[in-house]
């Protein structure tokens, strides 16, 4: 059983928001408890309130997985996690979808998105704001005169860790909307059954979420790494944290911070995190009991198919990317009894560029299989290849399929098909791992000494990564390559948006994608404005102190 999971959450499953989705109408209380007071009685009350805000990330609903509790139609489509995904992968190169019948799809795949509200913006955008108004909430009712009221001053001590870790969400909360929305409103506890929050402009958002991790990690109500069951964050988490934003302070403030990227990055990995061996079971259905999880995750995002089901994160992933012929023949191929994927969604497909990439050996283009010898290519090539490989479309079946994600354990078993809860998955999501850590390490050095790292300590974080994938080491590690390898390692991660943005690269007639801007060999620029996402209408309506992003 997955730790976190192991505790009961307190009574919040009435949350209420007002139309507003910065605001609480009610304190966070259940069904049968009327106060705070009542809500908050325990030690271990406080400890599960902390546990919700934890698995803010893939809630959908206080009912079931299949009721969304926010205005988007399916509620696997309102989850956060798979949303972050669709925006920054499915809007460049990484994947299209055939789900036609979605409006966000085509609008995300064609880059043609607009001011109008769709599922994914909703999604992100509704889920952040509600989980910062969670720990504002939190934050409140954790206060030192509040525990003081109910008598609680004994247990201050470990709620000063639990306020920590919930102030680290909030900063990853507003992390997210300053790289998707740039300037988004800012609510803070005072905002609740108060006034509507100001709107924060990028790079004041960049010097708040800066200052707030700093003052984390610089006292000693973070937890250290190991301190904590996992998933839960700790002072490895917010440094990796600022490791990313420093890696992209350019974007967001107009100032490169390559020495405090590299410097950040440098720490994390000074933690004791661990490159784990394989690859592959990162993403397998056990990655928690295998200990591939807890290994390199600096943080994740934790599913399990009994507790914490969701149709969004690593169930789209496994079940998206395969019709049932492509499930049955992948499965063949690999000498399973059973389907790699709990179901054949039969949307997700990869365009050969992308696909290119990875160092494929024997390739075979024809007919249908996996088109290259998997045992001497990269190992971190999941591909399927439906036989028209050179071919790509929005919106038809076809093309390669992958299975990063799959139904695979680590002892070469496919999950247990017995359980009542099958299609879901129980594979933890990572928002940051060692290998991400690594990359910013060398892209940091590169960009420091015109574009090419040749220090020791960077090429021999890039031989672990290429060793680990079975492949050789480059020539020369340039920004470019290193770009590439980004894109090998970190494949359907949420990553690849943020990093074309920071090389230039995503408005950029001179770097096409299939379907870039809706042109099918996408040799077209993108305007400037689509490097952020329009602020919700519906929020924009509601409070008069938002201005929409220039250009929607």
């Amino acid at each position: 059983m997955k730790k976190i999971l192991n505790i009961t959450l307190v009574a919040l499953a009435a949350l209420v928001l007002s139309s507003c989705v910065w605001d609480l109408n009610t304190h966070l209380l259940n069904e049968t408890e009327t106060t705070a007071d009542d809500a908050y009685q325990t030690g271990a009350d406080y400890l599960s309130a902390l546990t919700y805000i934890n698995a803010f990330y893939n809630f959908v609903s206080s009912s079931d997985p299949g009721s969304p509790d926010i205005s988007v139609k399916d509620a696997g489509q309102s989850e956060l996690v798979r949303q972050y995904i669709n925006l920054n992968e499915l809007s460049v190169d990484s994947f299209k979808c055939s789900w036609t019948g979605d409006s966000y799809v085509s609008e995300l795949q064609n880059n043609r998105w607009t001011a109008t509200e769709n599922a994914a913006t909703i999604a992100v955008y509704t889920r952040c704001l509600k989980g910062i108004t969670l720990v504002n909430e939190f934050l409140l009712q954790t206060a030192p005169e509040q525990l003081a009221a109910r008598g609680h001053e004994n247990l201050a001590g470990d709620i000063a860790g639990y306020r920590a870790e919930a102030r680290f969400h909030r900063a990853l909360f507003y992390y997210m909307l300053m790289d998707l929305f740039g300037n988004p409103p800012f609510p803070m506890p005072e905002n609740i059954m108060g006034e509507a929050p100001k709107q924060i402009q990028r790079a004041e958002l960049f010097t708040w979420i800066e200052t707030e991790c700093n003052d984390l990690l610089s006292g000693n109500d973070m937890p250290a790494k190991g301190a904590v069951p996992y998933p839960r964050p700790t002072k490895g988490s917010v440094q990796a944290l600022l490791a990313r934003m420093y890696l992209n302070a350019e974007v967001y403030t107009g100032t490169a911070r390559w020495q405090d990227a590299k410097d950040a990055a440098k720490a994390v990995i000074d933690m004791g995190y661990v490159l784990h061996p394989k690859y592959q079971e990162l993403f397998m259905q056990d990655n928690t009991e295998s200990g591939a999880a807890a290994d390199e995750f600096i943080f994740a995002v934790e599913y399990d198919r009994d507790h914490a089901q969701s149709w969004g994160g690593t169930t789209t992933m496994c079940s998206a990317f395969v019709g049932g012929a492509a499930n049955s023949k992948i499965s063949s191929l690999l000498g399973l009894s059973d389907t790699i994927m709990p179901e054949s969604w039969d949307g997700y497909h990869v365009a050969p560029d992308y696909v290119a990439r990875f160092e494929l050996k024997g390739e075979n283009w024809d007919g249908t299989g996996f088109g290259y010898d998997r045992e001497r290519s990269d190992k971190r090539a999941f591909f399927f290849n439906e036989g028209e490989p050179e071919f790509i479309a929005t919106t038809t079946k076809t093309g390669w399929r992958c299975w990063k994600w799959s139904s695979l354990k680590s002892d070469g078993t496919i999950l247990d098909r017995s359980s009542a809860n099958f299609k879901f998955s129980s594979c933890d999501f990572p928002i940051f791992r060692l290998a991400e850590m690594y990359l910013i390490y060398a892209e940091a050095d590169a960009r420091l000494h015109g574009g090419e790292t040749t220090d020791p300590t960077a090429l021999g974080y890039i031989q672990a990564l290429r060793d680990r994938a079975g492949v050789e080491m480059p020539d020369a590690v340039t920004l470019d390559w290193l770009l590439d390898e980004r894109a090998r390692e970190l494949m359907l991660e949420g990553h690849r948006r943020t990093d074309l943005i920071r090389y230039g690269y995503f408005t950029s007639a001179s770097f096409p994608w299939a379907g870039k801007g809706g042109v099918p060999n996408g040799k077209v620029s993108l305007p400037a404005y689509r490097t952020i996402y329009p602020l919700l209408v519906s929020d924009i309506n509601a409070n008069s102190n938002l201005k929409q992003n220039p250009g929607y």
